[in-house]
């Protein structure tokens, strides 16, 4: 890949040295429309941001004048330079771009400007008090305004269904062409973003939501390009591939979630202290009553179909096949542990509360039993359920040890500060 850059010409205005914004446009092949949109978006950076602002022109690979367009562009408007990639791929044009930029804030939009420029000020604004980390546009917000077909409209939102119910992601739209990100986030979360073409974008949000940081969401008003040569049906196939990989890549570890999150992540930082519950005790709670009341269902059930086999080995059979899936829950929902990393020895302290849990009801049951040895299998479930309920407060504060963060240096460093204050 090459960089093709060249002065303004001497009557233009010196461009800031180190922009706070630069908007990047990626074009393959824009030659019609691209000197009307840079123009058009120049006019609303000098009249409507108040701060030192550049235009970057990414041109990935185009075969007709575009470059020569931009390299025009560049001369003629303060503010505005030419980068040329020799291969195609708008992932590519902004990774490139993204990453290698003196710039305090990163964006990107599409050069049909299909999205107000009214959104770019509430775009960049939670990046610049610090507040986010990145901030994304959104059409599929209540109060957007969207000009589309029915088609794209469908498309669109079962995309993003997909994305929110296989990747649980939270973020509302993934492919709107409005994008802005701190520098300093992209320069370390980018080198894991493996995505060239317009998978991009998601392949990124779901990865900065992974490691914790914080996502702000702009409604925008957004009109459909009809001329847009954008491959809808190609682009959804690729982006439910993209969604494997990145599934695939996470479920086995191949990615630094862990240390991204210490040195990225929101979640770094202590949240609000709720008096004598230690942080992140009370989500941590939830999730795991969710995961015990599916296990406890799943148990039932279990030891009603083995129960042929006796109380006691029904028993130890159903706590030992739930055990294992109660400890890979809990590893990855409760206490988000994902990876390979430590896994044997999480599961091996689950064998040991399964021991445990057993040692419990196996107990209860042979006390039901001397007491009442007629018991029906509906007392003999009730018994070892609330027996499981006691396995099961034991197994939670187990299981919060196993899976404790280790402190990081900014935890220490600000828990010193909190004392100091």
């Amino acid at each position: 890949m090459t960089e093709v850059l060249s002065r303004a010409s001497a009557e233009n205005e010196a461009v800031p040295e180190t922009p706070v914004l630069d908007v990047v446009m990626p074009v393959y092949n824009e030659e019609d429309d691209l000197e009307q949109s840079v123009r058009r978006l120049h006019r609303h950076l000098k009249d409507n941001v108040p701060y030192p602002a550049r235009i970057t022109v990414a041109d990935n690979a185009s075969t007709d004048s575009t470059l020569a367009i931009a390299l025009r562009l560049q001369a003629e408007i303060p503010g505005v330079r030419a980068v040329h990639l020799d291969l195609k791929g708008r992932g590519r044009a902004l990774n490139h771009v993204w990453r290698d930029n003196d710039a305090q804030i990163v964006a990107y939009c599409d050069v049909d400007l299909s999205t107000d420029l009214n959104a770019l000020m509430p775009l960049i604004a939670p990046l610049i008090s610090g507040h986010s980390d990145i901030a994304i546009g959104t059409r599929l917000s209540h109060s957007s305004r969207v000009v589309r077909g029915a088609k794209r409209e469908f498309i669109s939102r079962s995309y993003n269904l997909i994305l929110r119910t296989a990747m649980r992601a939270r973020f509302s739209d993934a492919q709107c062409g409005f994008k802005a990100m701190r520098t300093d986030v992209a320069r370390s979360l980018l080198p894991y973003v493996e995505d060239t073409g317009w998978f991009f974008d998601t392949e990124l949000l779901v990865l900065a939501e992974r490691v914790g940081l914080r996502i702000a969401e702009v409604p925008v008003d957004w009109i459909d390009d009809p001329d847009s040569s954008v491959d809808i049906v190609a682009t959804a196939v690729a982006d439910l591939r993209g969604c494997a990989r990145v599934a695939w890549a996470l479920g086995r570890g191949r990615i630094p979630v862990a240390e991204l999150r210490k040195t990225l992540g929101r979640d770094r930082l202590p949240g609000p202290a709720l008096e004598g519950v230690p942080h992140g005790m009370v989500g941590q709670l939830v999730r795991f009553c969710a995961v015990g009341v599916a296990s406890t269902l799943a148990f039932a059930l279990l030891y009603l179909v083995l129960r042929p086999l006796g109380a006691q080995g029904a028993n130890f059979l159903a706590l030992a096949i739930t055990a294992v899936m109660n400890t890979a829950a809990n590893r990855r929902f409760t206490f988000g542990v994902r990876g390979a990393e430590g896994r044997g020895r999480h599961h091996l302290f689950g064998w040991g509360v399964f021991l445990f849990g057993w040692a419990v009801t196996a107990g209860s049951l042979f006390a039901l039993h001397r007491w009442q040895p007629d018991a029906g299998r509906g007392l003999e479930l009730t018994v070892l359920v609330v027996s499981n309920l006691v396995a099961t407060a034991t197994r939670f504060v187990g299981l919060r040890w196993v899976f404790r963060r280790k402190p990081t240096s900014s935890d220490t460093l600000i828990t010193t500060e909190r004392s100091a204050a």
